[in-house]
């Protein structure tokens, strides 16, 4: 089974998330949004070697140890194409809202519409889960029951839909179709918060009653 360890970085209280394989002791790292040298630490602690990094999304706060991660572990990071230019341009990775210029060179690879993606020993499956980003997308990864929701889902709420590029109609929608037609049992690991499961959020979750 594959294990998953999240640290929470930066002003935004952004999740990290380092997913190994115990076997061979690979990692995928999953929005590296700040802290580089706290990142650094975990990993290097966990024993495991990164061979990709993983973008839900391209705001500022899952971004910002992009570049510094990608240089020390020589992998190649992956972001949707709809938010291909979100990495060098502050404005629309929003931190020039905060008066900063959060930014990374561009990725390697552009995710397709629903790809199953192998990398290395990992096998998950690539869904679009637009509404508070266009190119925002979830990690399902099957075997091992879980799926990693970015700024989509939740644990008891869903992400903002009032920023520049969010579609407050799509987002409610597109986790019915694309995460509530999971098995109930898996578990969420979102983008802010605690994880949570399915079952709990199509059942408690404010949005979806």
């Amino acid at each position: 089974m594959l294990q998953v360890n999240a640290l929470t970085v930066g002003p935004a209280q952004s999740n990290c998330y380092i997913i190994s394989n115990p076997e061979n002791h690979e990692a995928l790292v999953v929005d590296p949004g700040a802290e580089p040298t706290t990142l650094i630490s975990r990993i290097e602690e966990l024993k495991v070697k990164p061979v990709a990094i993983l973008l839900t999304h391209a705001h500022y706060d899952h971004i910002g140890a992009v570049d510094t991660l990608r240089d020390r572990y020589e992998v190649p990071v992956y972001l949707a194409a709809e938010e291909e230019e979100w990495l060098s341009n502050p404005n629309k990775n929003l931190s020039a809202m905060l008066g900063e210029s959060v930014t990374a060179r561009p990725a390697e690879y552009l995710f397709k519409p629903e790809e199953v993606i192998e990398i290395a020993h990992f096998t998950f499956k690539v869904v679009a889960t637009p509404g508070h980003s266009p190119g925002g997308v979830s990690f399902i990864f099957e075997d091992d029951e879980f799926v990693i929701t970015g700024d989509a889902l939740f644990a008891g709420s869903v992400g903002r839909t009032d920023f520049p590029g969010s579609e407050p109609k799509e987002l409610i929608p597109n986790i019915r179709q694309k995460l509530f037609t999971l098995p109930s049992s898996f578990t969420i690991y979102p983008g802010h918060g605690e994880s949570s499961t399915l079952a709990h959020e199509m059942t408690t979750n404010p949005f979806f009653n």
